[in-house]
C-alpha cells in the first residue's frame, strides 16, 4: 500500500479501513457495488471470476479494482466463505445529501466461515460449527459452537488420537489455534485460523464467560474444573462477539461432553462404515441416507449429531425407544410431519432474531410456527412416552406473541425493509396516516390532471413522476399554445415539454416527505419488533428444539415403521446378539431379497469368518456395525430381534487403499489401522477386520493375521468379527474357546459359482477365487491356465495343515551366519599358498560366501 497523502480522500478512508483488518476481504460500498482493491482485487479477480478493472492512480500506476453488485453479493460471499476466506462488509451510514467529502462508512459486519448466521450463506442441512482449541503438552480442550443455532459445548481429550476423531466427527468449518500447534492440524489448512497465544489466556476465558452468562463461576455448567476446555471456549466467545459486533445472546449455556459419554468411532472407520458419506465422495447409498426421511432443515442437522455420536446412556436411548414405540402405537406419524414440514428452520430463524438481524420472511416463518403450535399440542394429546411429553411441554404457547406477529406483519411481506412494505395496515396510526398521504396522491394527480386539461384546451396533457425529476405536466409540441402564467419548465424532452406548478410542487413536498417518513418509522417499528420478541427468545430457543427432536423421532419412527425395523434390548451385560439382522443400506437398494443372517457374541468374543469373494463377508461385518450405531443412536433396527450390550469403541480394517501423499503404501495404511486397533480396543470395543495381512507375503501375512487375532481374542477379548482367505486361521478356535468359525455358503455347478449369502457354523472349504475372476470376465484362457497352476502349487505346497508347523522365512533384518566362513579363514596361511592353491582357495571362499 502507497502513503494516504497520495490518494484521494476517498481512497484515504478505504486504506484507513483496510488497516483495522488487514487478513479480511473488504467489500467497501460505492453505491450500488461493493468495490475490492490493490491486492483484495487481485484475490477476489481470482477466486469470483469477475473482471479486474482500475481506479484512479497510485503513484503514478493504477489501483486496481473490482466489484460485484450489492443486490448479488451474497452468492459471491458464499463462494469465498465457502473457500475458507473470511470478508469485512463496509457499508455507507453517512447521509450522502448532508455529508462533506467521503460519506462516512464503517465495517458493519465480519463474515468468517464459522460465525455465520445468514440463511443464504448457510447449507440448511449440515451444522456450521466454530471449534477452538487450547493445548497443554498431550492434553487438548475443545469447544465447538454453532452461532446460528445457539448450541455450545466443550469437551477435553487426553490425546491427539481423540481430538482428531472428534473433529473428523464435526467437521468444523473454521478451526482457533494458536501457532504453538505447529503442524499438528495439517490436514485441515484450509480451516484454520490462528489466533495470539494470549486469547486463551484461562483468567480472562474464566472471566468472558461468566460475565456472559451472567454467573459468578462455571460450576453450574460442569466444566469449572476442565482448564483447557475453558480456555478454549473463552477465546471462540470472543472471536464469536468480535466478528458479530454483539453479544450473542442465543448462545444461553454450554454443555459439557465426555469421551465416555459416546461411542468413539475413528476417522477411518467412520469412512469405511459410510455413514454419511460413501466411498466415492458422494452422499447416496449412506446409512444417513436411509434413515433421513425427516421433514425440517434442524431435524437432519439433529438427526445427523444422533447418528455420528451415538450416545452411550442407556436411560437417554431408551426413552427414544419409548418414543418411538409411542409414535406407532398412536399412529400420529403421518400427522405430525404434515405440521412440521411447513415449519421451515425454526432454530436459525430464533438465533436471527436474537441478533437482530432477521428479515420479513424469518418473522412469518415463525408466525406458521406459533400458527401450527395448538394442532402439535393436540396431535401429541394421547402420547405417554416421558420424552414425549418432555418434548410437549416444551414446544410451549405463545399467544402473545402470535397475536403481536399476526398485527404487525403482513401476510406476503418483502424479502427485506429495505424499501418498506412489511409492516401491517392497522399496527401503527401515524404509519397509516404518512401513507394515506401517499395513496391519496393518485386520486389528487387524476384529478389535477382532469383540471388542467380543461384548462389549456390540451386533450393529451399527462401528469406523471419519475425517480430524477419528481412530478411534472407533459404536453407535447405539437401543441403550440399560450401556457398558463404559474407553469414553470421542468424539463424538456424531444418531443415534449415538462412543467410544474406551485399547486404540484407542494403535492410533490407533501407526498415526498411523508414516503420518506413513512419508510423511516417502518423502519423503526421493526427495529423495535426485535425488542419486544427478546423476552421469549429462551423460550422460543427450547421450542425450536423439541421441534427438532420431535422431526427426528417421527422420522425414526417412520422409518421403523416402513423398513420393519424393531426396538433393540440394550443391556449392561456383555452381549451381541442379532437374530437375522440385515443390512440397512444393502437392502434398501437392492431389488432383490435380502438373505439377513444372525449374529452371536455371548460366549465367544470373536468369529472367524471364511468363504468365497462376494460371498457377502463384508456386507455381515458391515451390518453388525451399523445395527449397533443405529441401537445406540436410539433407533430400531434392521433385525428380527437384538440383544446389545455395552460398546464403547467401533473399529474397522476394511478395504484397501493407499495413502501417497503422506508417503504410505496400501499395506502401512492398513497396518497403521491395525496397530490403532491392538494398541486402543477394550473388551467392550466391536472389531471388524477383513483380510488382515492381504498386503505383503503369504507367510508373513498369515503370521500377522493370526497373531493380530490371538490377541485380540487372548487379550483384549473384544467383540470381534475376522474374516480372512487364509484357512489356516480356522485352527485358532481349537487354540481359544472365546472364538469359532463361521461362513458364508456357496456352492458350485458346473463351472459356475452360486452365492447363498447364508452364515453357517464352521470354516469354509474353499475360496472359489478362480470362479469369482470368471464372473469379472477375466478371459477363459488365463483361468485355465491358472487353474493348472493351482493344481501344481496344491501339490507342491510346503505349509503344513498346523500353522505352527511352517517352514521358516528368511528374515530380512536378521544377522547373517559368517560363522563357517569364519573359520576357514582363521585356517588359511597366505605365506605358504601357491598360485594355484590360492585360485582354488578362492572359488571355495566364493561357495562359502
Amino acid at each position: 500500500m502507497t502513503e494516504k497523502t497520495n490518494h484521494t480522500p476517498m481512497m484515504q478512508q478505504y486504506l484507513r479501513i483496510k488497516a483495522e483488518h488487514p487478513e479480511l476481504l473488504l467489500f467497501y460500498r460505492m453505491g450500488d457495488f461493493y468495490e475490492l482493491f490493490f491486492d483484495d482485487a487481485h484475490k477476489a479477480a481470482e477466486l469470483l471470476d469477475i473482471t479486474l478493472t482500475a481506479r484512479g492512480n497510485s503513484n503514478g500506476a493504477p489501483i486496481p479494482m473490482a466489484g460485484v453488485p450489492y443486490h448479488a453479493a451474497e452468492g459471491y460471499l458464499a463462494r469465498l466463505l465457502k473457500g475458507g476466506v473470511a470478508v469485512a462488509i463496509c457499508e455507507q451510514i453517512g447521509d450522502p445529501a448532508t455529508s462533506k467529502g467521503p460519506v462516512e462508512r464503517k465495517v458493519v459486519r465480519v463474515l468468517t466461515p464459522g460465525t455465520l448466521t445468514d440463511e443464504a450463506l448457510l447449507d440448511s442441512k449440515q451444522e456450521n460449527l466454530l471449534v477452538a482449541i487450547a493445548r497443554h503438552k498431550d492434553q487438548y480442550g475443545l469447544a465447538v459452537a454453532e452461532i446460528s443455532s445457539g448450541r455450545f459445548d466443550v469437551c477435553q481429550h487426553q490425546s491427539l488420537t481423540d481430538l482428531l476423531a472428534d473433529l473428523a466427527r464435526l467437521q468444523p468449518a473454521e478451526i482457533l489455534i494458536d501457532d504453538s500447534h505447529g503442524d499438528t492440524l495439517n490436514s485441515y489448512n484450509k480451516q484454520l485460523k490462528y489466533v495470539p497465544e494470549w486469547h486463551f489466556g484461562l483468567d480472562a476465558a474464566r472471566r468472558r464467560l461468566c460475565e456472559h452468562f451472567g454467573t459468578t463461576d462455571l460450576k453450574g455448567f460442569g466444566c469449572d474444573d476442565l482448564p483447557l476446555a475453558i480456555m478454549a471456549a473463552g477465546c471462540l466467545l470472543n472471536y464469536a462477539q468480535q466478528t458479530h459486533r454483539t453479544a450473542l445472546p442465543q448462545l444461553r449455556k454450554i454443555s459439557v461432553e465426555t469421551p465416555a459419554d459416546s461411542i468413539r468411532i475413528d476417522p477411518q472407520s467412520r469412512r469405511n462404515l459410510e455413514l454419511e458419506q460413501n466411498l466415492s465422495g458422494g452422499c447416496e447409498n449412506t446409512l444417513l441416507s436411509v434413515l433421513d426421511n425427516t421433514v425440517t432443515p434442524m431435524g437432519t442437522r439433529l438427526l445427523r449429531r444422533w447418528l455420528l455420536q451415538p450416545k452411550r446412556d442407556l436411560t437417554t436411548l431408551q426413552q427414544r425407544q419409548a418414543a418411538i414405540g409411542n409414535l406407532i402405537e398412536q399412529d400420529v406419524i403421518a400427522a405430525v410431519q404434515t405440521l412440521l414440514k411447513p415449519l421451515g428452520d425454526i432454530e436459525r430463524i430464533v438465533t436471527r432474531v436474537a441478533l437482530s438481524s432477521a428479515r420479513p420472511r424469518d418473522f412469518v416463518q415463525l408466525r406458521r410456527m406459533l400458527t401450527a403450535l395448538p394442532n402439535l399440542h393436540q396431535s401429541l394429546s394421547g402420547t405417554q412416552a416421558r420424552l414425549l411429553k418432555q418434548i410437549d411441554r416444551e414446544l410451549g404457547t405463545f399467544p402473545e406473541l402470535l397475536e403481536l406477529l399476526n398485527r404487525a406483519i403482513i401476510e406476503e411481506p418483502p424479502a427485506l425493509i429495505r424499501d418498506g412494505g412489511v409492516i401491517a395496515e392497522g399496527y401503527h396510526a401515524e404509519l397509516d396516516r404518512l401513507r394515506n398521504l401517499h395513496l391519496n396522491a393518485n386520486d389528487f394527480l387524476r384529478n389535477l390532471e382532469q383540471r388542467e386539461r380543461e384548462r389549456t384546451g390540451v386533450s393529451t396533457l399527462k401528469v406523471g413522476y419519475n425517480k430524477v425529476h419528481g412530478f411534472f405536466i407533459e404536453i407535447s409540441r405539437a401543441h403550440n399554445i399560450e401556457l398558463p402564467a404559474d407553469y414553470q419548465r421542468r424539463q424538456t424532452l424531444k418531443n415534449a415539454e415538462r412543467y410544474i406548478t406551485a399547486e404540484l410542487k407542494t403535492h410533490e413536498d407533501q407526498v415526498l416527505s411523508a414516503s420518506e417518513k413513512a419508510l423511516a418509522l417502518e423502519k423503526s417499528l421493526y427495529e423495535e419488533l426485535f425488542k419486544l420478541i427478546h423476552p421469549e427468545l429462551a423460550a422460543l430457543t427450547y421450542c425450536a428444539a423439541a421441534l427438532a427432536e420431535l422431526d427426528v423421532l417421527t422420522n425414526l419412527s417412520e422409518r421403523a415403521q416402513t423398513l420393519n425395523y424393531v426396538a433393540p434390548q440394550l443391556t449392561a451385560e456383555q452381549s451381541l446378539s442379532i437374530q437375522a439382522g440385515r443390512h440397512p443400506v444393502v437392502e434398501a437398494v437392492q431389488k432383490t431379497h435380502f438373505c439377513p443372517n444372525d449374529l452371536q457374541l455371548t460366549e465367544q468374543s470373536m468369529l472367524v469368518i471364511t468363504g468365497p469373494n462376494m460371498g457377502g463377508k463384508s456386507t455381515y461385518m458391515r451390518q453388525t456395525a451399523l445395527i449397533a450405531i443405529m441401537a445406540y443412536m436410539g433407533s430400531y433396527v434392521p433385525a428380527d430381534s437384538a440383544v446389545i450390550g455395552p460398546i464403547d469403541q467401533i473399529f474397522t480394517r476394511i478395504g484397501a487403499s493407499d495413502d501417497l501423499a503422506s508417503g504410505r503404501s496400501t499395506f502401512m495404511v492398513e497396518m497403521n489401522e491395525a496397530a490403532n486397533i491392538l494398541n486402543n480396543a477394550s473388551a467392550q470395543s466391536l472389531v471388524l477386520m477383513d483380510e488382515v495381512g492381504r498386503g505383503t507375503s503369504t507367510f508373513d501375512g498369515l503370521a500377522l493375521a493370526w497373531s493380530c487375532a490371538e490377541k485380540l481374542v487372548r487379550d483384549i477379548g473384544a467383540y470381534t468379527l475376522f474374516a480372512t482367505h487364509y484357512f489356516e486361521m480356522t485352527q485358532l478356535p481349537g487354540l481359544y474357546d472365546k472364538a469359532c468359525n463361521v461362513h458364508l455358503d456357496a456352492i458350485e455347478h458346473g463351472d459356475k459359482i452360486v452365492f447363498l449369502h447364508q452364515l453357517k457354523p464352521g470354516a469354509a472349504n474353499q475360496s472359489y477365487g478362480l470362479q469369482v475372476a470368471q464372473l469379472a470376465g477375466v478371459p477363459n484362457d488365463v483361468i485355465q491356465a491358472a487353474k493348472h497352476k493351482l493344481a501344481a502349487l496344491e501339490t507342491q505346497r510346503t505349509v503344513g495343515t498346523n500353522l505352527h508347523e511352517q517352514p521358516p522365512q528368511h528374515d530380512l533384518f536378521a544377522q547373517p551366519d559368517n560363522s563357517a566362513l569364519i573359520n576357514k579363514i582363521e585356517q588359511i596361511n597366505p605365506d605358504e599358498l601357491t598360485p594355484k592353491a590360492a585360485l582354488e582357495l578362492l572359488y571355495e571362499l566364493k561357495k562359502l560366501i
